[in-house]
C-alpha cells in the first residue's frame, strides 16, 4: 500500500477540536499530531525491522486534567461525526470508515451510524457515568433529512 501522509486537523479559532487520521495514513518517520501540552497524545510510530524500544515502566506522575479527550478507532462500519464549537454551534461533519482514527480534543461531537459499527474508544478515566462528566445536547445527529 502506498503511504499517504495526509491527516486533518479541525480547528475553531485557536482551539483544536479534532485530528483525523484516515485509514490510508502512512509515514516513513514517527510523528506526533497533538500539541505537547495536551493531557493525551496521538502519534504515529515507525520502527525498522530489528528496532527496539527498551523495556520501561511509566512513573506515577500527578497531572491535572481539565478536559476529557478521547480517541476513537473505527473497527467496522461507516459513520458521520459532527463537530461542534463551544456554544453548541455545528462546525463541520466528516464521514469515518473502517480503519480511520479520530482524536477528539475539544469542543463537542455527535455521531450517527450509517452502517453497523464497532468502535474502540480510549480516553482518560475513570468515567463516572454521571451528568457531571458530560453535557449532552440535541445536535443534528437525529435529523432524518425529511
Amino acid at each position: 500500500m502506498a503511504k499517504d501522509n495526509s491527516f486533518e486537523t479541525i480547528k475553531y479559532g485557536g482551539m483544536v477540536i479534532a485530528i483525523i487520521l484516515p485509514s490510508n495514513y502512512g509515514s516513513d518517520r514517527t510523528r506526533f499530531f497533538s500539541p505537547a501540552e495536551f493531557s493525551q497524545q496521538l502519534g504515529y510510530i515507525v520502527h525498522k525491522k530489528g528496532g527496539v524500544i527498551k523495556a520501561h515502566f511509566h512513573r506515577q506522575i500527578h497531572r491535572k486534567i481539565t478536559i476529557t479527550q478521547e480517541v476513537l478507532f473505527v473497527r467496522k462500519g461507516r459513520l458521520t461525526i459532527n463537530f461542534y464549537a463551544p456554544g453548541r454551534k455545528l462546525l463541520t461533519s466528516r464521514q469515518l470508515r473502517r480503519g480511520d482514527t479520530v482524536f477528539l480534543c475539544g469542543g463537542g461531537h455527535g455521531l450517527k451510524m450509517l452502517e453497523d459499527c464497532e468502535l474502540i474508544e480510549v480516553k482518560q478515566g475513570p468515567y463516572s457515568g454521571k451528568a457531571s462528566d458530560k453535557e449532552t445536547f440535541e445536535g443534528i445527529e437525529y435529523d432524518t433529512g425529511k
